[in-house]
């Protein structure tokens, strides 16, 4: 199990007692395997202290204002390269399916390509399956640590610590391009409701024909589809 997944799936989840309560769990798991830098880990233990600290429901509403109410700070990952297009669905599907070959089975009602499913998913696998994977979405991650900074975003840290965690092969071209999308406003409801109204997420075939990042990341986590989930190498 490698634990500073663990940690950083639980981290990045909707805010909850049991999550405030757990910050000396948290902390003392993103410290016992050495994958982080000291400077990150002062970062993070504000941040889970930010979260701990703060009355649940403000934790909550902050949780939901970022993520859940901004397309542009979405934690579903494939939102980033499909939005809500059809082509979005047959890559879920893929990864689901890329779950369940590895026996890994979400106790959620998230998406699988929700940021802290895969994160999840990841703490069952090798460590170098783990980087590989995170370095396939790193443009995705430094996008969203960016936007995140640009709104002084203490959840800004986590999203860097992911870009380390992925050895930074950042491709800057990628990230430019992301951030060519304006950031958009979770407080305008006309556009918030816009967004609602686009094409649902149809989960049929054909997932991902056209998209040579989606496939990039399916292929690394196809590659020990018929292993069980071990610990790190």
């Amino acid at each position: 199990m490698i634990m500073t997944y663990k940690a950083m799936s639980a981290l990045l989840s909707y805010p909850t007692e049991e999550l405030q309560s757990a910050k000396q769990e948290i902390m003392a798991a993103l410290t016992s395997e050495g994958l982080l830098s000291s400077d990150l880990i002062a970062d993070l233990d504000r941040l889970m202290d930010e979260i701990a600290t703060a009355d649940i429901y403000v934790a909550q509403e902050r949780y939901v204002e970022l993520f859940d109410r901004s397309r542009t700070l979405s934690l579903n990952l494939f939102e980033h390269v499909h939005g809500e297009s059809r082509d979005r669905g047959g890559a879920m599907v893929d990864l689901v399916e890329t779950y369940r070959a590895a026996g890994f089975e979400p106790a959620t009602t998230e998406l699988p390509d929700h940021l802290p499913v895969l994160l999840e998913f990841l703490s069952a696998r090798p460590i170098s399956e783990g980087k590989d994977i995170l370095a396939d979405t790193a443009h995705i991650l430094k996008a969203l640590h960016t936007r995140l900074t640009r709104r002084e975003s203490s959840y800004a840290v986590a999203m860097e610590a992911l870009v380390h965690l992925s050895g930074e092969k950042v491709d800057t071209a990628a990230v430019a391009e992301l951030l060519e999308t304006p950031d958009d406003d979770p407080n305008d409801l006309e556009a918030l409701d816009a967004v609602w109204e686009e094409s649902e997420v149809t989960f049929g075939p054909d997932p991902n024909a056209g998209c040579p990042q989606v496939r990039d990341m399916l292929a690394q986590m196809d590659t020990p589809r018929n292993a069980p989930p071990t610990a790190a190498e």
